[in-house]
């Protein structure tokens, strides 16, 4: 089993930056991949980035790409989603990801761990 804790988010400004920050516990040693998706009111919830536990592979959504950047430190067992120019369309619950499977990233059934979430609002 593995645990994730995201946080970092909150009010912003469009045009600011954010960086939310997923820390994992437990089975750390079995995630072959990580991934934030995010969910809006009224909408489903969509893929923003993910990347493999080598940090080798990223991949992103094409409404968040030259924007936002995810990284992760093994050392800390942390995934980083970097989040810059936001927009108030990015208002949404992000919500932290982990597989313990290859695959596809971008694919929500991959995942098999999943954080709380943390809300980010964009204000015009």
């Amino acid at each position: 089993q593995v645990q994730l804790v995201e946080s970092g988010g909150g009010l912003v400004q469009a045009g600011g930056s954010l960086r939310l920050s997923c820390a994992a516990s437990g089975r750390t040693s079995s995630i072959y991949g990580m991934g934030w998706f995010r969910q809006a009111p009224g909408k489903e919830r969509e893929f923003v980035a993910g990347i493999t536990s080598s940090g080798g592979s990223s991949r992103y959504a094409d409404s968040v790409k030259s924007r936002f950047t995810i990284s992760i430190d093994n050392a800390k067992s942390t995934v980083y989603l970097q989040m810059n120019v936001l927009k108030p369309e990015d208002t949404a619950v992000y919500s932290c990801a982990a597989s313990s499977r290859l695959g596809m990233l971008t694919w929500e059934g991959l995942y098999d761990s999943w954080g709380q979430g943390t809300q980010v609002t964009v204000s015009p």
